[in-house]
């Protein structure tokens, strides 16, 4: 008798299972997106042609003294402290697994990027900040530009 009790017990606790593991997922924000990862944004979790040099304390922009210089929906562009570095990250795609981006270094008066690279950034919590990796997944907006050699392995 114990034994069909269990067994009814967890063929009623199952469909409902999904949802339990659903409310642990770190959400992304639907609207602006850009200014989200400006500010969440783990700077130490970029590839070293994006990030500046390490310091103990700091993780995000704000932290290293990065202003925005312009900021919409999904686009924006920061500069550092002294005007000596500006970055551009633009959201190409947003999905539950994370927000894939295209961070680029602008090259001089405007003109061709000197690097870009298309990261994808996760949280695993609503409070984590964003860590952000390189991906395979390629963007016709953001084709790779100097950076790190795509043929090597990561062995």
């Amino acid at each position: 008798m114990k034994m069909k009790a269990k067994v009814l017990l967890a063929v009623v606790a199952l469909p409902y299972a999904p949802l339990g593991v659903a409310g642990n997922k770190a959400e992304y924000p639907n609207q602006k997106v850009a200014e989200f990862v400006i500010e969440k944004l783990d700077v130490t979790s970029l590839p070293s042609a994006f990030r500046p040099k390490k310091e103990k304390g700091k993780k995000t922009f704000a932290d290293y003294g990065f202003t925005t210089q312009t900021v919409d929906e999904n686009e924006a562009v920061i500069e550092a402290a002294g005007g000596m570095r500006k970055l551009s990250i633009k959201v190409l795609d947003q999905k539950s697994s994370g927000i894939y981006v295209c961070v680029a270094e602008p090259g001089e008066n405007g003109g061709q990027a000197k690097t870009q690279s298309v990261l994808v950034l996760k949280r695993n919590d609503p409070s984590a900040l964003l860590k952000g990796r390189e991906t395979f997944r390629e963007f016709a907006a953001c084709p790779v530009i100097g950076g790190s050699d795509s043929s090597a392995s990561s062995y």
